[in-house]
């Protein structure tokens, strides 16, 4: 049936979350709009992003903790308008480009372990140097994306989770320089990739300098 064919982003296995919108060729999941064409799903998602994003910037201060009860909530508003499952753990096994994501039946279990070790030691993000704020932005990042724990809408929400961290700590958002530079994105994700590997250098090093993007393009 090609309402079933995943889409090139992952490769799941079955389950509710494994559906997809019929008529949409295994392009769009099942969602609760209708919507069939890539195109508008795409638009859908980012006008979604910007609405939690105005949202949580101005909930967010500076001695909020973050907890995993909060990252859910922010996940269901994100994409609750659009899918049935936003702000619940995954149901379905992810795997992409060769690289399985933890077994969506560990979820839970990793989450509770990324609440305690990470999210209750590295927040709220304290003001002071540089190095350190990137760093523990960078530990969060990359600890959130290994347990992936939703079936989409991973790396955007950990990206506004990066930014609020560092907003608490007085630094503007980051700006990592997707739309002009071709081979930030692959950095990104090598960068990313090291982290899952607990070797947060070079994911520090990048946040770091997004950083001072934005301070650059603020004048600062």
């Amino acid at each position: 049936m090609s309402d079933m064919k995943p889409p090139s982003r992952y490769s799941v296995s079955t389950g509710v979350e494994g559906e997809y919108e019929p008529g949409s060729d295994g392009r769009v999941l099942r969602n609760k709009l209708g919507i069939t064409d890539p195109v508008a799903m795409d638009r859908a998602e980012y006008e979604a992003l910007l609405r939690v994003q105005e949202k949580y910037y101005g909930i967010i201060a500076p001695e909020t903790r973050f907890t995993t009860s909060l990252i859910r909530r922010m996940h269901r508003g994100f994409l609750g308008r659009i899918y049935e499952w936003a702000g619940r753990y995954r149901s379905v096994d992810l795997e992409r480009d060769g690289f399985a994501w933890p077994p969506a039946y560990l979820v839970a279990q990793n989450m509770r372990l990324f609440g305690r070790e990470v999210l209750a030691v590295r927040t709220p993000c304290k003001p002071g140097p540089l190095q350190r704020v990137a760093g523990d932005i960078a530990v969060v990042h990359a600890e959130l994306l290994l347990v992936h724990p939703f079936r989409d809408g991973n790396g955007r929400l950990a990206r506004l989770i990066a930014d609020l961290m560092s907003l608490q700590s007085g630094y503007p958002a980051l700006d990592f320089g997707f739309e002009n530079d071709s081979t930030a994105s692959d950095e990104y994700i090598r960068a990313v990739g090291m982290g899952y590997a607990r070797r947060y250098e070079r994911l520090t090093k990048l946040i770091a300098e997004a950083v001072g993007s934005s301070l650059k393009s603020l004048g600062r």
